[in-house]
């Protein structure tokens, strides 16, 4: 499916009374998840270990300040 095709359907699954603002967010999402689904077969995902490790790191540097 095209990108706009993507766009046309999301559209059609809105109410009537949607706000731009709602259209917005929802393209949003669709981005977010199609760059996601894109990073997972490129292979650029991190194991649940990692992150943890990355986010101790983060904390650590934090409070040590």
């Amino acid at each position: 499916m095209t990108d706009k095709q993507a766009v046309i359907d999301a559209l059609n699954r809105l109410p009537e009374n949607v706000s731009l603002e709602e259209i917005t967010e929802e393209l949003r999402i669709m981005a977010a998840i199609r760059r996601g689904r894109a990073d997972v077969a490129a292979g650029r995902t991190k194991t649940q270990a990692e992150v943890e490790r990355s986010l101790e790191s983060w904390a650590t540097a934090w409070t040590t300040r």
